[in-house]
Parts: structure tokens; sequence; C-alpha cells
């Protein structure tokens, strides 16, 4: 992932407009034409079912939680402030600095690990799917690979000796008896191997450090070993329903799109080098997806960022778009401090969090919430408080989120709507933080229930009247009610 983020940016972002500055332009652009629907039938049914789960569950964890950093970012050698160096005995140095930083897995011992708690709260609170981090940019695989000693199960690790060293498989397994999909991220790009950063030659930005094209064999390697990898991953670990694939530069791109080291167009003026090489970096993909579902039937793959057919659904990172998205996507958002563990970190209310949920489905995504776990192995206790408040509302309301569809006009004020395929349709009123009162009767515009539809608030119960106004309709409140639902974060009125 990139940069740490707050979620009150996120919710300012989605309500007030997010498309403001030139890379969010950008990205609305690439929301509206750069999709490429998938064909395999199996796919077509999992995807489906996929957009009915509506919420998920990111853990990014690694041995970069020990020092409270964001994930990888720091031992690559860009000039963005999620990359900067500021921990270890020698960060002004960055060969020292990136040889600490591998040396954390020596000392990484998560002995308070328990995924089954893990996913006792994530299914309390409503969600349906886990995607966990098996290897972020900086190649530390928390899965047990033949094909690297920087990983979990390594004896240089602490925690190879625990009973629960693969980490991977443990939280697959505490999360499928949970009756919760697993999905696996995998960084396609490797920090750490010699295949992708040849010793040879110093790191240049976050690309592969030699040109693939000039060194065929080398670059032959790294494909073959990322291949290998992803297929232990899709062969030793049970039932995996997605691959989250991340780092998006990695990639085939045409002759036309590739830059160079000496491309004075894309010289940053301050520091006079290049911040968005593009690199021809073929990983056969294709054929990485077809091994992939031979052994998984009807995977749904995530090719980040990268377009074409192997990327089955969209990923806003840390935003939500600001209207409905034409194919199937799904929000990644931070819950609290950033993708990583972050010390003290301050946690969304479950206000916030209830109200971002419904603010996605009524747009027709997904919301993938990002908890990151502690060096020890644990979950900050905001992050359970938050998914308890979540769930708590999900209890009773859970029918206006599952298996729904959006319809216009998709929101109003601060009323969402979601649809069900029988018809039946839900109009979700946010209760904003503070509101003292709510009017004896509410308006949505743009909408009419039908004569003889049945309106009821979820989890009351008792019928409420209606009336058609103007390109609307009216719905009147008893006072009773109307103090009883002021207390929620949200509540929904159902017409069926």
């Amino acid at each position: 992932m990139g940069n740490n983020g707050t979620i009150k940016l996120i919710l300012l972002a989605g309500l007030v407009g997010l498309f403001c500055t030139q890379g969010i332009k950008a990205q609305a652009i690439y929301e509206d034409e750069r999709y490429v629907p998938e064909t395999d039938p199996m796919v077509l049914k999992k995807l489906d079912q996929w957009q009915d789960l509506k919420f998920g569950l990111l853990m990014h964890w690694g041995t970069y939680s020990q020092w409270g950093i964001v994930e990888s970012w720091s031992i690559c050698p860009e000039e963005y402030g999620w990359c900067e160096r500021k921990k270890g005995s020698n960060p002004n140095n960055y060969f020292a600095y990136k040889k600490e930083y591998e040396g954390l897995q020596k000392t990484f011992n998560p002995v308070k690990f328990d995924p089954g708690k893990w996913a006792k709260a994530a299914k309390d609170a409503g969600m349906k799917y886990v995607v966990f981090t098996t290897k972020h940019h900086d190649g530390f695989s928390m899965f047990d690979t033949k094909y690297t000693d920087y990983k979990i199960t390594d004896p240089k690790t602490p925690f190879s000796s625990n009973p629960k060293a693969n980490i991977t498989k443990e939280i697959f397994n505490a999360f499928r008896n949970e009756g919760l999909w697993a999905g696996a991220y995998f960084s396609k790009p490797d920090w750490h191997v010699p295949s992708y950063w040849d010793p040879y030659y110093p790191p240049r930005d976050r690309n592969v450090n030699y040109d693939p094209e000039e060194n065929p064999e080398k670059w032959s390697e790294f494909v073959q070993f990322t291949h290998n990898q992803i297929m232990e991953l899709m062969s030793n670990y049970g039932k995996v329903d997605i691959l989250w694939l991340d780092g998006g530069w990695v990639a085939k791109t045409p002759k036309s799109q590739i830059t160079s080291w000496y491309d004075e167009q894309l010289k940053d003026n301050k520091f006079g080098y290049l911040k968005n090489r593009i690199v021809n970096q073929d990983i056969k993909m294709d054929q990485l997806v077809k091994e992939a579902r031979a052994k998984q039937p009807g995977l749904i793959v995530v090719d980040r960022a990268v377009h074409g057919k192997n990327q089955n659904y969209l990923t806003p990172e840390n935003r939500v778009p600001e209207k409905p998205l034409p194919y199937p996507w799904e929000s990644c958002i931070i819950s609290g401090g950033g993708w990583s563990y972050t010390p003290n970190a301050k946690y969304m209310s479950g206000r916030e969090g209830i109200h971002t949920l419904v603010d996605i489905v009524s747009k027709g995504g997904n919301l993938l919430l990002n908890i990151a776990p502690s060096p020890q192995g644990e979950w900050d206790a905001g992050a359970y408080k938050l998914l308890e408040e979540i769930g708590a509302w999900m209890n009773i309301n859970k029918e206006a989120i599952y298996g729904t569809k959006p319809m216009a006009p998709y929101k109003y004020e601060n009323i969402c709507v979601t649809s069900k395929p029988d018809g039946t349709l839900y109009l979700i009123y946010l209760v904003n933080e503070g509101q003292t009162s709510l009017p004896p009767e509410i308006y949505m515009e743009g909408f009419v229930p039908k004569n003889g539809a049945k309106v009821t608030i979820l989890g009351d119960g008792s019928g409420i009247l209606w009336s058609k106004r103007d390109n609307g309709a009216i719905f009147k409140i008893s006072k009773k009610l109307r103090d009883k639902i002021l207390k929620t974060n949200a509540f929904v009125i159902r017409i069926k």
C-alpha cells in the first residue's frame, strides 16, 4: 500500500468531493474507463458472490511492526514522506539502514499471536472475508516458502520455533473456521531478492534496478521466483478465494511507454532525478493466473492498478469514490494509525466506520477495513471497540447491507439507498455526531414507494406512514420512535 492517512480525511474526501488534485482526477478517469470484464464463468459467479459480501478485513503485518513505521517503504530510495528513514541506529546511511531493517527478522517474535480471537471479532463485526499480507514489498514472507530464507519460518526468526510459526496458514485456517473467505495479499515487487534488486547495482526507485530486457536471464529468474511463491500459496494453504496482487508498476509495458533514467521530461525540478520511471516488467501474468486457477478454480485475481483482464475488481485506496462505479470495486480504508502498526494509533469511531460502510455499499462497493497487528501479535483495544460497535449495528441492520445493489438516487443529503433483487428498498439515515433531534417528517427526493408498500424501521417493526410530495416521499416518524433511533449511528427505513 501507499502512505499513511486518517479516516477523517477519507470521510471528508468522500463527502465533499475528492477530485480536486491532478492525481485524484487521474484516478477518477482510471475508475471510469479502465476495466476489462472477466469472461471465465466460474470467476464471474464468484465475483457476484463477493459483491454480496460487502465487508472485509485487510491486515498489514511484518517485521516492520517492531519499529512502528510504514510497511516496507523506508527502504525505497524515493523522495516521498512515507519513505523517510527515522528509525535504526544510522538512518542517514541508506545501506546501513537497509541492513538493520532486514535484521528485524532476528527479533520478530509475536508470541501473543491469536488468530482465532481476530477471526471471531471479524465475524462478530459482520466481516465476510480477510485479505492478509503474505509478503509486502520488502520481501519478508509471512508464510513457509522454500524459495527464500527471509521468512517467518526461518531459524533466524525467533518465532520460527512457535507452533503457530506459519502465520499465513494459521490466519487462513482461523478465518475459514469462522466462515470467512481467505484472500492472499502478495507483493509482485520484492526488494530483498537479488533477482529484483541486484546487489551489483544500488536501488534507484521502487522498480527493478537493472534493465530486464538487457538481462533476460536474471529477469526470468525473478519471474520464476514470483510464480513459485504464489503457487505455494495456491497449493499448500487450503481454499484461497482472492489473490490480491500489489505493486502495479510490475507489469508488461508497451515500448512506447517505457522511460529511461535520461528522460529529461521526467526529471524532478528539485532533486533532478526520475520519480516515476516506467520499466517493462513483464511478469507473465496471464500464465500465472492460469496456473493459479488450475489450483484454485474460480479464483478472484486483483492485479491492482494494471489495466487488463486480470484485475477482476478495482481498489480505490484510502478513499471513497464520489459516485457509483460501473464494475466491481472495493475501497481499502485505514481504521486507525497507518496501514502498518502505529503506536498509540487513534481509531475511527463506530459511527465513522458505519457511515463509511454505508456510503460505500450504497455506491455498489465493498469496504476492506485495515487493522494492523502489533509486534507482539495483538490488535489494539481501539480496533476491537470499533469492530464491536460496527457489529452491534450490523446485527440489527445487516439486511440493508448484504446482497444489496445500488439504486438511484444513491444518496440524498444524509440518506443512502440500497435495494434487494426482490424489490425491497432501504433508506439508511446517517445520524450525525452530536445531532440532538430528528424531524417528525423525513423527506426523500427522487423516490416514491409503490402503492401498498409496507414501510418499517429495522429493529423496531412498527409501521410508519408515508405520502407522496412533489418529486419524492415523506415518511412520518412518531416522537417515541424518533427518541429511540436518534441514539443510533444510523437507522434504516425498509420499504417492502
